[in-house]
Protein backbone atom coordinates (compact mmCIF):
# COMPACT_ATOMS: atom_id res chain seq x y z
CA UNK A 1 0.00 0.00 0.00
CA UNK A 2 1.10 3.18 -0.78
CA UNK A 3 0.17 6.49 0.38
CA UNK A 4 0.32 10.04 -1.03
CA UNK A 5 -0.38 13.71 -0.78
CA UNK A 6 -2.58 15.88 -3.49
CA UNK A 7 -1.52 19.22 -3.09
CA UNK A 8 -4.03 21.84 -4.79
CA UNK A 9 -3.13 25.36 -5.47
CA UNK A 10 -4.55 28.30 -5.38
CA UNK A 11 -1.77 31.39 -4.65
CA UNK A 12 -1.95 32.65 -1.17
CA UNK A 13 -4.94 30.60 -0.57
CA UNK A 14 -2.19 27.77 0.00
CA UNK A 15 -1.32 29.75 3.76
CA UNK A 16 -4.19 27.06 4.43
CA UNK A 17 -2.47 24.21 3.13
CA UNK A 18 1.02 25.40 5.21
CA UNK A 19 -1.30 25.41 8.43
CA UNK A 20 -2.14 21.47 7.58
CA UNK A 21 0.97 20.46 6.73
CA UNK A 22 2.26 21.52 9.84
CA UNK A 23 0.13 19.54 12.20
CA UNK A 24 0.62 16.60 9.55
CA UNK A 25 4.40 16.79 10.01
CA UNK A 26 4.21 17.71 13.74
CA UNK A 27 2.37 14.28 13.89
CA UNK A 28 4.80 12.32 12.04
CA UNK A 29 2.28 11.65 9.16
CA UNK A 30 4.44 10.07 6.44
CA UNK A 31 3.49 9.56 2.94
CA UNK A 32 5.09 7.63 0.06
CA UNK A 33 4.66 10.29 -2.49
CA UNK A 34 3.79 13.96 -2.68
CA UNK A 35 2.06 15.94 -5.86
CA UNK A 36 1.87 19.96 -5.60
CA UNK A 37 0.49 22.45 -8.14
CA UNK A 38 1.54 26.43 -8.11
CA UNK A 39 1.20 27.51 -4.26
CA UNK A 40 1.10 23.83 -3.35
CA UNK A 41 4.28 22.88 -5.42
CA UNK A 42 5.92 25.92 -3.51
CA UNK A 43 5.10 25.32 0.19
CA UNK A 44 4.53 21.55 -0.47
CA UNK A 45 8.53 20.73 -1.04
CA UNK A 46 8.50 22.05 2.48
CA UNK A 47 7.40 18.56 3.93
CA UNK A 48 9.86 16.45 1.88
CA UNK A 49 12.43 18.63 3.66
CA UNK A 50 10.83 18.36 6.71
CA UNK A 51 10.68 22.33 7.80
CA UNK A 52 7.91 23.15 9.91
CA UNK A 53 6.51 26.65 9.54
CA UNK A 54 8.91 27.57 7.37
CA UNK A 55 6.30 28.55 4.88
CA UNK A 56 4.15 31.01 7.66
CA UNK A 57 7.75 32.30 9.18
CA UNK A 58 8.73 33.63 5.70
CA UNK A 59 5.32 34.85 4.39
CA UNK A 60 5.02 36.99 6.98
CA UNK A 61 8.13 38.16 6.90
CA UNK A 62 8.33 39.22 3.11
CA UNK A 63 4.56 39.69 2.46
CA UNK A 64 4.89 43.35 2.59
CA UNK A 65 8.19 43.40 0.63
CA UNK A 66 7.61 44.38 -3.21
CA UNK A 67 10.09 42.23 -4.27
CA UNK A 68 8.18 39.44 -2.98
CA UNK A 69 4.51 40.16 -4.56
CA UNK A 70 3.83 43.65 -5.83
CA UNK A 71 2.35 45.57 -9.14
CA UNK A 72 5.76 46.83 -9.15
CA UNK A 73 7.62 43.59 -9.44
CA UNK A 74 5.40 42.83 -12.57
CA UNK A 75 5.71 46.05 -14.40
CA UNK A 76 9.56 45.72 -13.38
CA UNK A 77 10.15 42.15 -14.01
CA UNK A 78 6.90 40.60 -15.62
CA UNK A 79 6.49 38.51 -12.47
CA UNK A 80 3.65 39.24 -9.56
CA UNK A 81 5.76 37.39 -7.69
CA UNK A 82 9.19 38.33 -8.30
CA UNK A 83 11.27 35.62 -9.91
CA UNK A 84 14.87 35.80 -8.39
CA UNK A 85 13.96 37.19 -5.02
CA UNK A 86 11.09 34.44 -3.86
CA UNK A 87 12.43 31.41 -5.46
CA UNK A 88 16.48 31.76 -5.39
CA UNK A 89 17.43 34.99 -2.90
CA UNK A 90 14.39 33.51 -0.44
CA UNK A 91 15.99 30.07 -0.10
CA UNK A 92 19.17 30.36 -0.68
CA UNK A 93 19.92 33.41 1.67
CA UNK A 94 17.10 34.56 3.89
CA UNK A 95 15.08 31.56 4.84
CA UNK A 96 17.58 28.73 3.74
CA UNK A 97 15.45 25.57 2.20
CA UNK A 98 16.51 23.04 3.43
CA UNK A 99 17.96 20.90 0.25
CA UNK A 100 20.13 18.20 1.87
CA UNK A 101 16.64 17.12 4.05
CA UNK A 102 14.97 17.36 0.98
CA UNK A 103 17.15 15.28 -0.98
CA UNK A 104 17.88 12.88 1.72
CA UNK A 105 14.15 12.02 2.55
CA UNK A 106 13.03 8.90 0.01
CA UNK A 107 9.47 10.04 -0.36
CA UNK A 108 8.92 11.20 -4.03
CA UNK A 109 7.91 14.58 -5.03
CA UNK A 110 6.22 15.83 -8.24
CA UNK A 111 5.24 19.45 -9.52
CA UNK A 112 2.95 20.00 -12.07
CA UNK A 113 3.00 22.79 -14.92
CA UNK A 114 1.40 23.43 -17.94
CA UNK A 115 2.76 23.03 -21.30
CA UNK A 116 1.54 26.36 -23.08
CA UNK A 117 2.85 24.53 -26.59
CA UNK A 118 0.53 21.92 -26.00
CA UNK A 119 -1.93 22.82 -23.31
CA UNK A 120 -1.06 19.69 -21.49
CA UNK A 121 -0.10 19.23 -18.16
CA UNK A 122 3.72 18.27 -17.63
CA UNK A 123 5.35 16.10 -14.28
CA UNK A 124 8.13 16.95 -12.81
CA UNK A 125 9.77 14.56 -10.24
CA UNK A 126 12.56 15.94 -8.17
CA UNK A 127 15.78 14.10 -7.06
CA UNK A 128 17.11 16.88 -5.74
CA UNK A 129 16.46 20.93 -4.91
CA UNK A 130 18.71 23.33 -6.81
CA UNK A 131 18.93 26.29 -8.64
CA UNK A 132 17.69 24.43 -12.13
CA UNK A 133 14.71 22.64 -10.31
CA UNK A 134 13.56 25.66 -8.58
CA UNK A 135 12.81 27.16 -11.72
CA UNK A 136 9.86 24.08 -12.07
CA UNK A 137 8.51 25.15 -8.75
CA UNK A 138 8.63 28.70 -9.98
CA UNK A 139 6.79 27.64 -13.41
CA UNK A 140 4.00 25.34 -11.44
CA UNK A 141 3.29 29.07 -9.47
CA UNK A 142 3.59 31.29 -12.71
CA UNK A 143 0.19 32.43 -13.43
CA UNK A 144 -1.31 33.38 -16.73
CA UNK A 145 -0.71 37.42 -17.17
CA UNK A 146 0.80 38.05 -14.03
CA UNK A 147 3.89 36.03 -14.70
CA UNK A 148 6.74 35.32 -17.58
CA UNK A 149 6.59 32.10 -19.49
CA UNK A 150 9.49 29.85 -17.97
CA UNK A 151 11.43 27.99 -20.49
CA UNK A 152 13.13 24.83 -19.07
CA UNK A 153 14.82 22.18 -21.52
CA UNK A 154 12.90 23.47 -24.52
CA UNK A 155 10.02 23.67 -22.90
CA UNK A 156 7.60 26.81 -22.36
CA UNK A 157 5.58 26.60 -18.99
CA UNK A 158 3.18 28.29 -16.82
CA UNK A 159 0.86 27.50 -13.99
CA UNK A 160 0.30 24.05 -13.23
CA UNK A 161 -3.64 24.56 -12.23
CA UNK A 162 -4.73 24.93 -15.39
CA UNK A 163 -3.61 21.88 -17.01
CA UNK A 164 -4.73 19.74 -13.81
CA UNK A 165 -5.54 21.38 -10.76
CA UNK A 166 -5.87 18.70 -8.49
CA UNK A 167 -3.92 15.59 -9.39
CA UNK A 168 -5.44 12.74 -7.63
CA UNK A 169 -5.91 10.78 -10.80
CA UNK A 170 -1.93 11.06 -11.53
CA UNK A 171 -1.30 10.12 -8.23
CA UNK A 172 -3.73 7.24 -8.61
CA UNK A 173 -2.34 5.94 -11.79
CA UNK A 174 1.49 5.68 -10.49
CA UNK A 175 0.62 3.78 -7.98
CA UNK A 176 -0.86 5.92 -5.17
CA UNK A 177 -3.68 3.34 -3.30
CA UNK A 178 -4.56 5.82 -1.27
CA UNK A 179 -4.14 9.50 -0.81
CA UNK A 180 -5.38 12.48 0.91
CA UNK A 181 -6.48 15.83 -0.85
CA UNK A 182 -5.55 19.00 0.66
CA UNK A 183 -8.02 21.65 -1.65
CA UNK A 184 -7.82 25.23 -0.64
CA UNK A 185 -11.71 25.95 -1.39
CA UNK A 186 -14.55 24.55 0.60
CA UNK A 187 -17.00 21.45 -0.22
CA UNK A 188 -19.09 22.34 -2.57
CA UNK A 189 -17.40 24.79 -4.44
CA UNK A 190 -17.87 25.06 -8.30
CA UNK A 191 -15.46 26.58 -10.59
CA UNK A 192 -17.31 29.18 -12.90
CA UNK A 193 -15.53 30.43 -16.22
CA UNK A 194 -12.64 33.07 -15.94
CA UNK A 195 -13.34 36.70 -16.63
CA UNK A 196 -9.82 37.14 -18.25
CA UNK A 197 -10.09 34.80 -20.97
CA UNK A 198 -10.18 37.75 -23.35
CA UNK A 199 -6.88 39.12 -21.65
CA UNK A 200 -5.45 35.64 -22.32
CA UNK A 201 -6.76 35.33 -25.69
CA UNK A 202 -4.79 38.50 -26.82
CA UNK A 203 -1.53 37.64 -24.59
CA UNK A 204 -1.54 33.98 -25.27
CA UNK A 205 -2.41 34.52 -28.85
CA UNK A 206 0.63 32.39 -30.34
CA UNK A 207 -0.49 29.31 -28.13
CA UNK A 208 -4.12 28.20 -29.26
CA UNK A 209 -3.86 24.77 -27.37
CA UNK A 210 -2.50 26.81 -23.91
CA UNK A 211 -5.97 29.38 -24.60
CA UNK A 212 -8.39 26.63 -25.05
CA UNK A 213 -6.58 24.78 -21.89
CA UNK A 214 -7.77 28.22 -20.07
CA UNK A 215 -11.12 28.28 -21.84
CA UNK A 216 -12.09 25.11 -20.86
CA UNK A 217 -10.48 25.01 -17.11
CA UNK A 218 -13.30 25.34 -15.15
CA UNK A 219 -14.98 22.09 -16.57
CA UNK A 220 -12.14 20.74 -15.82
CA UNK A 221 -11.50 21.63 -12.31
CA UNK A 222 -15.29 21.09 -11.65
CA UNK A 223 -14.90 17.30 -13.30
CA UNK A 224 -11.61 16.72 -11.18
CA UNK A 225 -13.29 17.70 -7.98
CA UNK A 226 -15.87 14.88 -8.93
CA UNK A 227 -13.15 12.51 -9.59
CA UNK A 228 -12.06 13.47 -5.78
CA UNK A 229 -15.71 13.17 -4.49
CA UNK A 230 -16.02 9.52 -5.63
CA UNK A 231 -12.07 8.70 -4.73
CA UNK A 232 -13.21 9.61 -1.21
CA UNK A 233 -16.56 7.85 -1.41
CA UNK A 234 -15.30 4.83 -2.40
CA UNK A 235 -11.68 4.74 0.21
CA UNK A 236 -8.89 5.71 -1.54
CA UNK A 237 -8.59 9.67 -0.75
CA UNK A 238 -9.51 11.48 2.00
CA UNK A 239 -10.05 14.96 1.55
CA UNK A 240 -8.57 18.38 3.80
CA UNK A 241 -11.07 21.40 2.84
CA UNK A 242 -11.21 24.87 4.48
CA UNK A 243 -15.15 25.14 6.68
CA UNK A 244 -15.65 27.89 4.23
CA UNK A 245 -14.72 30.70 1.70
CA UNK A 246 -11.10 31.46 3.04
CA UNK A 247 -10.74 35.77 4.04
CA UNK A 248 -7.82 35.69 1.51
CA UNK A 249 -6.87 36.89 -2.01
CA UNK A 250 -4.74 36.21 -4.53
CA UNK A 251 -2.09 38.38 -2.88
CA UNK A 252 -2.43 39.34 0.61
CA UNK A 253 0.03 41.76 2.94
CA UNK A 254 -2.14 41.78 5.82
CA UNK A 255 -0.25 39.63 8.60
CA UNK A 256 -3.08 39.14 10.41
CA UNK A 257 -4.71 37.79 7.27
CA UNK A 258 -2.43 35.36 6.62
CA UNK A 259 -2.11 33.87 10.52
CA UNK A 260 -6.14 33.58 10.34
CA UNK A 261 -5.95 31.11 7.32
CA UNK A 262 -2.84 29.69 8.44
CA UNK A 263 -4.81 28.89 11.95
CA UNK A 264 -7.94 27.89 9.88
CA UNK A 265 -5.83 24.91 8.13
CA UNK A 266 -3.86 24.00 11.50
CA UNK A 267 -7.66 23.91 13.15
CA UNK A 268 -9.32 21.95 10.72
CA UNK A 269 -6.05 19.20 10.36
CA UNK A 270 -6.44 18.97 14.01
CA UNK A 271 -9.73 18.09 14.01
CA UNK A 272 -9.08 15.36 11.49
CA UNK A 273 -6.76 13.87 13.29
CA UNK A 274 -8.07 11.07 14.08
CA UNK A 275 -9.55 10.09 10.65
CA UNK A 276 -6.19 10.83 9.24
CA UNK A 277 -4.03 8.55 10.73
CA UNK A 278 -7.07 5.65 10.84
CA UNK A 279 -6.15 6.45 6.80
CA UNK A 280 -2.79 6.28 6.68
CA UNK A 281 -2.09 3.53 8.45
Amino acid sequence: MKYGLVLEGGAMRGIFTAGVMDVLMENEIKFDGITGVSAGAAFGCNYKSNQKGRVIRYNLRFCRDRRYCSTLSLIRTGDMFGAEFCYHTIPDELDIFDSTAFKNNPVDFYAVCTDIETGRAVYHKFNDMNHSELEWIRASASMPLAARIVNINGRKLLDGGISDSIPLEFMEKNGYDKNIVVLTQPRGYIKKKSRSIGMIKNVYRKYPQFVNACVKRHDMYNNELAYVNNSEKNGRALVIAPPEKLPIGHIEHNHEVLLEVYRIGRKTAADMLDDIKNFIK
